[in-house]
């Protein structure tokens, strides 16, 4: 039972994960495209269970301060608090997620001709790969202590911890086919990823007792992050309906 709570959990926290992997293998030559998730999340996988094993062994380490800005100190009005291992990752995936998305939407405001203007600069699969096992640990801190949390139990935590990679690579060709057919949808995953990250940079901020201009910064909570996706999908489909609706109508008046 602990077993199939953890294969859920990691289900549910991956979600995002595995957006950002579609989106990301998207960099690389069509022909590899479906090599590079493989890979990537593979190799994942592997240094999940590894991290996993340093957290069993040395979680104290990760929750030591390796910063510390009190109060007190000259910039203590402007920002305050006291960064650990664990915030500081937190803290730089979020970063990273939000730079991703601002570009990449950005970017596709700026093309003025879609049929070519989508065709970026592909990368290398090494660094492609790269970039989706640094972001797969990034995302998995949560899932890990989640499950540690759940049960001391080793072996039952790295086996969820196999199959959610399975499931992973099973379903990233389904989505990165569902997001290629379906371009209006990316831009909704870039929006999603775009919260992701400040979820992220919160959770980090709430992490290392964060205060900016003597605020504290709150983490969004899973709650509410999963209430604004769904609220953002309904939009999202709503209105690409009405819009069709819209276009059949011009379509007959012009017609006529």
């Amino acid at each position: 039972m602990t077993l199939g709570m953890l294969v859920m959990l990691q289900a549910v926290l991956g979600f995002d994960n595995l957006l950002y992997i579609s989106l990301e293998s998207k960099r690389a030559p069509a022909a590899s495209q479906k090599r590079v998730r493989t890979i990537g999340i593979a190799l994942a996988v592997v240094l999940r269970i590894v991290l996993l094993f340093v957290l069993v062994k040395a979680i104290d380490s990760f929750q030591t301060p390796l910063l510390t800005l009190p109060e007190e100190s000259p910039v203590g009005s402007v920002v305050s608090g006291s960064f650990n291992l664990h915030a500081i990752i937190v803290l730089f995936g979020g970063v990273f997620i939000l730079y991703t998305a601002l570009k990449e939407i950005m970017h596709l405001l700026a093309i003025e001709d879609l049929a070519h203007g989508l065709e970026k600069e592909k990368s290398s699969e090494a660094a492609i790969i790269t970039a989706i096992v640094l972001m797969n640990l990034v995302f998995s801190f949560d899932s890990i202590l989640s499950a540690m949390a759940l049960t001391k139990v080793f072996w039952v935590m790295a086996t969820a911890i196999i199959i959610s990679g399975i499931l992973m690579i099973a379903l990233a060709d389904g989505v990165s086919e569902f997001l290629k057919k379906n371009r209006l949808y990316e831009v909704l995953g870039l929006f999603v990823l775009l919260i992701v990250g400040v979820m992220l940079m919160g959770e980090g901020g709430h992490l290392a007792h964060l205060h900016l201009f003597n605020y504290p910064v709150e983490p969004l909570s899973k709650t509410t992050f999963y209430f604004t996706i769904v609220t953002m999908v309904l939009i999202d489909v709503v209105q690409g309906r009405y819009q069709k609706k819209l276009l059949r109508e011009q379509s007959r008046q012009i017609a006529a």
